[in-house]
């Protein structure tokens, strides 16, 4: 996309890129996001997020790609609705179809047979809803369609492995050692 000042370039699961078409010998070009992950909202793709771009005074440029209905593939709008952060509109003829940004269909059949049975916990109200949303994010982030917190391998980490002994006196032993 050209604009007046700038060009835009979208290359999905990969980068944004933004040059400036000035004459001046230090012209802005650089990245405004990678590829991280898609944004999903009532089970349904309605974006992608491209972040850790180039710094921004303390913080890296990010950019939401919002994914729309179009004739052909194009970048159609640019805006930086907060320093550093920009929101893109990208037409596409692939999202036309009201089931095409569904994320149910796009999953395995390990990870739909796992969300159906999330569904009729929730039906049978032996989970709540905030307890859904938690397990629907495991379900998205092990599709690798959202970025993991984490928080499971920092825990694996931190964990150490239980001592095993084969006596009373043995467990004894080390644990008045560790006492002193």
């Amino acid at each position: 996309l050209l604009d007046d000042r700038y060009k835009y370039e979208l290359c999905p699961f990969h980068n944004i890129t933004q040059h400036e078409q000035t004459y001046r010998w230090n012209a802005y070009s650089g990245i405004l996001g990678i590829w991280q992950e898609w944004e999903i909202e009532n089970n349904t793709f309605t974006g992608m997020w491209m972040r850790e771009g180039d710094a921004c005074g303390t913080k890296n440029r990010q950019t939401k790609v919002l994914l729309v209905c179009g004739s052909s593939h194009k970048l159609a709008a640019v805006s930086e609705p907060s320093t550093c952060v920009y929101s893109m509109t990208f037409k596409t003829p692939l999202v036309c179809h009201p089931h095409s940004l569904l994320v149910y269909p796009t999953l395995n059949t390990e990870l739909r047979q796992r969300w159906d049975e999330i569904e009729q916990s929730l039906f049978d109200e032996l989970i709540t809803e905030q307890g859904y949303r938690k397990l629907l994010r495991e379900i998205f982030q092990e599709a690798n369609y959202l970025k993991s917190t984490g928080r499971k391998s920092e825990e694996k980490e931190n964990q150490t492995e239980p001592k095993v002994f084969e006596t009373l006196e043995q467990c004894s032993v080390v644990c008045l050692e560790s006492d002193h």
